[in-house]
């Protein structure tokens, strides 16, 4: 038994069998305190120090079943060994079932004290495992706490970086001369800054382990929208966008989907003499899909056109898409473009 486990409380009216207890009990370097009635065990068990109990069935006026209710009520933890008459073991089960954690017989010979030393060691070790569990339990708690912090001082910075690369790409567009570089380096620093997007929505989520993906693409169209849409007539850009959660590799995945849909609608659906309205929509069905759309009133665009640039935003989309789910689909519609994407949730 530990040495640092010495107190033991025995609830029991018969002074014979504490003095009995004491005497056996103290061999083992342990020291028994005697309460002989329910009250003032409770006052023991209050002053607090006590590694184990052992409880006597019949007390003054009550039981020890009475005693663990009372136990059960101010929250006390510690190990009780429930004693009872040989004739009581219905009495026994009601015991454990109250939070006993063992149980011995009462008789009159040895193997009564050899029972009862046996039943005090194991609720010791047991309580020792308990507590030793808890602890480690805490322990994994704290860790995973750091860690969620780390992890989120790491986006907030990955994020800054990122947002800083955006900025210097935009100045290097504004300072060119060249239009076709000018172009490039805009969608660039776009799609950078999708991804610094997704970070800046990790480091200010509750759980970092996931994307509010409502939330990360209200910013990210209006973000585009105001970088895009300078020197341009303004598009109407309208977002409808249900709560669904994704993993961050899955969340830029998306991100860049919308950056690049997005992009050639603001470019290119409407002519620079006219105007419209452009719908981001991201729908979810059940607990397994979503369907995202980037959709418009323009003059309208199919798999089969021609690009009119280098065709990297199509083929970022076509990969994308796949990551996420079944690939990207351009719906035929009477007037404009419809581009949508199936999720798997999971």
């Amino acid at each position: 038994m530990n040495a640092t486990i010495t107190k033991i409380l025995y609830v029991d009216d018969d002074d014979g069998l504490v003095r009995l207890a004491n005497k056996t009990f103290s061999r083992m370097g342990c020291e028994v305190l005697h309460a002989p009635d329910h009250d003032t065990g409770l006052a023991k068990l209050g002053e607090g120090g006590i590694s184990v109990i052992i409880l006597d069935h019949y007390l003054q006026g009550t039981t020890g079943l009475a005693f663990l209710q009372a136990m059960r009520e101010r929250a006390i933890e510690v190990p009780v060994v429930y004693v009872t008459g040989s004739s009581e073991a219905t009495v026994a089960i009601e015991a454990l079932k109250a939070g006993a954690e063992d149980y011995v017989i009462k008789t009159v010979g040895e193997d009564f004290w050899a029972l009862l030393i046996s039943a005090v060691k194991q609720a010791l070790d047991n309580a020792e495992l308990r507590a030793a569990k808890r602890q480690a339990e805490q322990e994994i708690i704290e860790a995973k706490e750091r860690a969620e912090i780390l992890l989120a001082e790491v986006n907030h910075r990955v994020a800054n970086s990122l947002a800083l690369v955006a900025a210097l790409i935009r100045m290097q567009a504004s300072s060119s001369a060249d239009t076709a570089v000018k172009a490039a380096l805009s969608e660039t620093q776009a799609r950078i800054s999708a991804i610094a997007g997704m970070h800046r929505s990790l480091y200010t989520s509750d759980d970092v382990r996931i994307v509010e993906m409502n939330r990360y693409l209200s910013t990210l169209v209006s973000e585009l929208a105001d970088s895009l849409e300078k020197g341009r007539r303004k598009s109407r850009i309208v977002s409808r966008l249900d709560r669904v959660d994704l993993s961050s590799d899955r969340a830029v995945s998306v991100g860049m989907i919308v950056t690049e849909l997005l992009t050639n609608a603001i470019k290119y659906a409407y002519p620079q003499e006219s105007d419209g309205e452009i719908r981001v929509t991201l729908e979810k069905h059940d607990n397994d899909t979503a369907t995202l759309a980037v959709e418009d009133d323009g003059i309208g665009f199919t798999e089969a056109d021609t690009s009119s640039g280098t065709g990297l935003g199509s083929r970022i989309v076509a990969s994308m898409a796949k990551t996420v789910g079944t690939g990207i689909n351009y719906i035929q519609r009477e007037r404009g473009t419809r581009a949508e994407v199936q999720i798997s949730l999971n």
